[in-house]
């Protein structure tokens, strides 16, 4: 029996089902969950979803997370759910999560809340046996977060955008411009627009924050110069960086899983580092400091582990956040060996001053 409730319109609504139905028709047997926020793009793909679902056999429901961020962020939660279970989702789960911050380096708001929830998402995905969650990011979320990665300057992971597939999570509508998934929900208005739906997020459109500013005057002045397939190019680079990163971050981790931890009697020895290439060195040294205790690490943290190896002159240890420090000095054998120690303390002021 087909689903109840309004579908979505015919050539928008034909793109979004057909690029989940990509996805779904590959997944295990078993029920998915949507992570539906109330806004346009979470709503069609939770229409989409279900619009394929009878066909492949498969179960849809809806996760709708509440990060507390604004007094309304909870009525609008209500309202996404009414709307799940009015388009024929089952179950309809609604959490609540508290966003943490862990101080300097750890990421903004807009981080802490993603974190907070993809670990909701993850806890509702397990309890329900969901073999897989789906989010509402589209052609254009990754194109933005391509530029992004370019304002931080911070190499190809950062480039590498959003994965379509990763640890459970599918993203199906990356490959569809955001205008074409807000047509296809066009036929859902009179069911959603009672409920004041789709709602759109007001820090979507507050310059403080950047993503806005990158949506709203640089997408939209790179599409006036280079054309309309400027989007889909930003995407397809987010492509090839991902499988390049993917690559490299692969071909380091084979060389630190046959490395001592920087914490060892004789630390990590600098001879096998030196002769690798430079992406590769410095992938190894993150997650050596990583392993060793180290918080989130910037570029810079990076290069100045890289330096140890590749450009030593006596330098002191490098002070990395979560109170590791890394020197070079010499091994029993005479070679170079990195070590951890605890990371300097800053040098104080003259003055007393801080």
């Amino acid at each position: 029996m087909g689903r109840p409730g309004p579908r979505l319109s015919a050539g928008a609504g034909a793109a979004v089902a057909l690029a989940v139905r990509r996805h779904l028709r590959d997944l295990p047997p078993g029920p998915v969950l949507v992570g539906v926020s109330g806004g346009a793009d979470s709503l069609a793909l939770l229409a989409g979803a279900l619009d394929v679902a009878d066909g492949l056999g498969r179960a849809v429901g809806a996760v709708c997370v509440d990060h507390g961020w604004r007094p309304q962020t909870a009525d609008v939660v209500r309202r996404a759910a009414r709307a799940a279970l009015a388009l024929g989702a089952s179950p309809v789960r609604v959490v609540r999560v508290v966003p943490q911050r862990h101080g300097p380096g750890a990421g903004g708001a807009e981080e802490a809340a993603r974190t907070a929830r993809l670990a909701a998402l993850d806890a509702v995905a397990a309890r329900d046996e969901a073999v897989a969650v789906l989010l509402g990011h589209t052609l254009d979320d990754q194109a933005e977060q391509v530029l992004l990665g370019l304002a931080r300057g911070s190499g190809t992971r950062s480039l590498a955008g959003m994965p379509a597939v990763r640890d459970g999570l599918l993203r199906p509508l990356l490959g569809v411009r955001r205008a074409v998934v807000r047509e296809a929900t066009v036929p859902l208005a009179p069911l959603l627009a009672p409920l004041g739906l789709p709602w759109e997020d007001p820090s979507n459109t507050d310059p403080v924050h950047l993503r806005p500013r990158v949506r709203h005057d640089v997408v939209p002045a790179l599409e006036a110069a280079l054309g309309e397939g400027a989007v889909r190019s930003l995407a397809r680079t987010a492509d090839l960086a991902r499988a390049d990163a993917d690559a490299l971050d692969g071909w380091a981790g084979a060389v630190v899983a046959g490395l001592p931890d920087l914490d060892a009697p004789d630390g990590v020895p600098v001879a096998p580092l030196a002769g690798l290439p430079g992406a590769v060195r410095r992938r190894c040294l993150r997650l050596l400091a990583l392993r060793a205790g180290a918080g989130a690490l910037t570029a810079a943290h990076t290069a100045a582990l890289d330096a140890l190896v590749d450009d030593w002159h006596g330098q002191g240890p490098v002070a990395l956040p979560g109170g590791v420090g890394v020197r070079r000095s010499s091994g029993p054998d005479g070679c170079g060996r990195l070590r951890a120690t605890p990371a300097p303390r800053p040098r104080e002021d003259p003055h007393g001053r801080p």
